[in-house]
């Protein structure tokens, strides 16, 4: 499942956005939205499984960014929301019989120097995440009858990462 690039190909992906990876072997792996801006092929099990990656991945930046600063608005809302996301995406993995990936995403989490920052960094991770979701949206699969579970899935993630996208513009204005 997991896809393995070149560096060369890393380097140019990674100027286009944030791309979280990985490396001991001189190769790297994509993980969550990044690996998804990768794939050009995606199938409804990459689909959801850098959807969990993401949401993984954001549940546990929130509470290593709380760790450090404390438990601090909006990162303690939008932690438990990505917990719900998390169990959605569990029963979408159950429901077309597929395993739920495991939550290898701490390998992944960097933690900001500062709350500024990480309202930063927020920010970025919710407009990633969206484009993600707005991408798998698109997806000629996602359009057919039989997938739309998935497509009502995709929409009320995206929307929830709207909303998490305005929080954290609204802490970056005070």
């Amino acid at each position: 499942m997991k896809k393995i690039l070149h560096w060369t190909m890393l380097f140019v992906l990674a100027m286009l956005g944030n791309l979280a990876f990985a490396s001991t072997t001189g190769t790297a792996v994509l993980y969550g939205n990044g690996a998804a801006k990768a794939d050009t092929d995606l199938t409804i099990q990459d689909m959801l499984t850098y959807a969990i990656q993401d949401e993984y991945l954001a549940r546990g930046e929130y509470v290593a960014i709380m760790a450090k600063f404390g438990t601090i608005r909006p990162f303690s809302n939008i932690m438990e929301a990505e917990k719900t996301h998390i169990s959605w995406l569990e029963q979408a993995f159950k429901t077309y019989k597929i395993a739920i990936p495991k939550d290898e995403s701490a390998s992944f989490i960097v933690v900001p120097k500062t709350v500024t920052e990480a309202y930063e960094a927020g920010v970025q991770a919710e407009i990633d995440n969206i484009d993600m979701y707005d991408r798998f949206l698109a997806q000629p699969v996602i359009q057919d009858s039989k997938y739309a579970d998935l497509k009502t899935l995709f929409t009320n993630l995206r929307n929830a990462s709207e909303n998490h996208l305005r929080a954290f513009k609204n802490q970056l204005g005070r």
